[in-house]
């Protein structure tokens, strides 16, 4: 009988889902198992996960994808683990129980203490030291949050009783039965405590956010030994051999090695992110300098820009407003829109990222008449995520960056209509890989790396092929007149915000 080829399995924790997908050494996906879990929205502001369902749903994902595999006779050699950033665990070392709901990182509540700090003085520290703005978004303040309202957290914290880390280290912890406490650079890159120049995490900003370093997860590489998955799992053991952020993770699937190399992926929200080499480009524009993978004890670095709502917007018509019952529908109906209507959509519901960075911001839709459907509705959603990707892409430029192509991946580069009008906006070709699940196949590419199935970036680089590109057919005139007017409603939702 023939030896079946080696697989990979990877774990994608994502905001909405968490899926596991089996991979061929070629990248393609093989099996794939997906399931959603709850939002919690307890104030306005507040973006909450219950750590039990999302651990109960990953794992359920994670045994159906293995299940599968083993009856097809194929056993995943090792797994790569890939997780939505910034979303905080805070959890009791002896039983692995959180100790409260999981702060996401769309939630706004830690507005007030990001503002104190601000006024303090001390962004241009932060931003020297992480590369990153004061944002609620990014994990030290939800943190301090939690182990300042959660009744004896901070004493416990200090007596060594308690864990804390993004949702990969709360995976990790589970899947190993807490045998390991320990996260990747990526990640740590993401909380406003991890130093990207020293690549560890640092006294003096351990001290400012008040976090005690025993709570901290160890950083590793991107590709390393995180463990074993515990057999009463899965029903095999197997090594957990890769660790990085979604959007880190979209990257290394899209073969972003080489600087200048530039991706953005699409899922709840949209991140934008280039590769900039051994070299830290600090942003004159308000983006962000990140981690975009560390490979034997090696960064590489990356220039990133942020949008926190991009499908999400499209989820809330579907769901919240109950306009179509499918977001494959968009593109149709998009395109059945109203020539002559002006509707623009302002997605700001949980604040406005790159390069605005206002975390008071809220949604806005401009220009309605009797006349607007969920046809015009469908498309003001899709063209603001359009609008936002120019912006940052905009600062980029700003910053120095030649841009030629961008390369697309997630849930909403597989709408025809939404990949050709964001071509025509940015005004550059846009390119759509053969494999759109880029963030799964960047975690099982580093798993493969580490376990030696692929012996460089260089050999993984070779696995991506163009499925199609689209290049821009608006005329200028129409693009700057459209550009002009989303402008406009910007500015009117910063100053809404400004005096609320």
């Amino acid at each position: 009988m023939s030896k079946k080829p080696p697989t990979l399995l990877a774990i994608d924790q994502g905001t909405t889902s968490s899926r596991a997908l089996v991979f061929s050494m070629s990248g393609d996906p093989l099996i794939t198992a997906q399931q959603e879990f709850t939002q919690h929205y307890p104030q306005e502001g507040w973006v909450e996960h219950d750590p039990e369902e999302l651990w109960s749903v990953t794992l359920a994902v994670t045994r159906e994808a293995v299940e599968k595999a083993c009856h097809l006779g194929l056993t995943p050699s090792a797994v790569g683990i890939t997780n939505q950033r910034e979303t905080v665990v805070i959890w009791d070392r002896q039983t692995g129980e959180a100790i409260a709901p999981a702060i996401v990182w769309q939630d706004r509540r830690t507005k007030d203490q990001c503002n104190a700090l601000k006024e303090a003085g001390h962004e241009p520290i932060i931003q020297q030291k992480t590369g990153l703005l004061i944002d609620p978004y990014f994990s030290a303040t939800k943190m301090a949050w939690l182990l300042d309202h959660i009744d004896g957290a901070r004493r416990r914290a200090e007596r060594g009783e308690l864990a804390c880390g993004t949702i990969d280290s709360f995976l990790i912890w589970r899947l190993t039965n807490g045998a390991v406490h320990a996260t990747d650079a990526t990640n740590a890159s993401r909380t406003s405590l991890f130093n990207i120049h020293t690549q560890d995490w640092d006294e003096e900003l351990l001290r400012l956010f008040n976090i005690p370093r025993r709570l901290l997860p160890e950083v590793k590489d991107s590709s390393d030994d995180f463990g074993e998955v515990h057999k009463d799992h899965l029903g095999i053991s197997l090594p957990i051999c890769a660790v990085v952020g979604d959007q880190h993770a979209a990257a290394i699937g899209q073969a972003c090695f080489q600087p200048g190399s530039l991706k953005a992926t699409y899922g709840t929200g949209c991140f934008a992110l280039m590769n900039t080499g051994s070299e830290i480009v600090p942003s004159q524009n308000r983006l962000l300098s990140t981690v975009a993978y560390r490979l034997d004890g090696k960064p590489t670095y990356a220039l990133e820009g942020s949008i926190f709502i991009a499908g999400a917007a499209v989820q809330w018509l579907r769901d919240g407003l109950q306009l179509f019952s499918s977001s494959s529908e968009t593109a149709e109906r998009a395109e059945r829109a109203s020539v002559d209507a002006n509707v623009v959509m302002v997605p700001a519901f949980t604040g406005m990222g790159a390069p605005y960075w206002s975390p008071d911001a809220r949604a806005a839709i401009f220009g309605m008449t009797r006349a607007t459907g969920p046809d015009e509705l469908a498309r003001a959603a899709l063209e603001g995520v359009v609008y936002q990707t120019h912006d940052l892409l905009q600062a980029m430029v700003k910053d120095g960056v030649s841009l030629t192509s961008l390369k697309v991946d997630g849930g909403m580069a597989s709408n025809d209509w939404f990949v050709q009008r964001l071509s025509d906006i940015v005004n550059v070709s846009i390119d759509r890989p053969k494999v759109l699940e880029t963030t799964a196949l960047g975690a099982a590419y580093l798993a493969g790396l580490k376990i030696g199935l692929y012996t460089s970036l260089s050999d993984i680089e070779k696995n991506w092929q163009l499925a199609d590109q689209a290049k821009p057919q608006m005329d200028a005139s129409h693009r700057e007149e459209r550009l002009a007017r989303w402008q406009k409603c910007v500015q009117a939702v910063l100053d809404v915000a400004d005096v609320s």
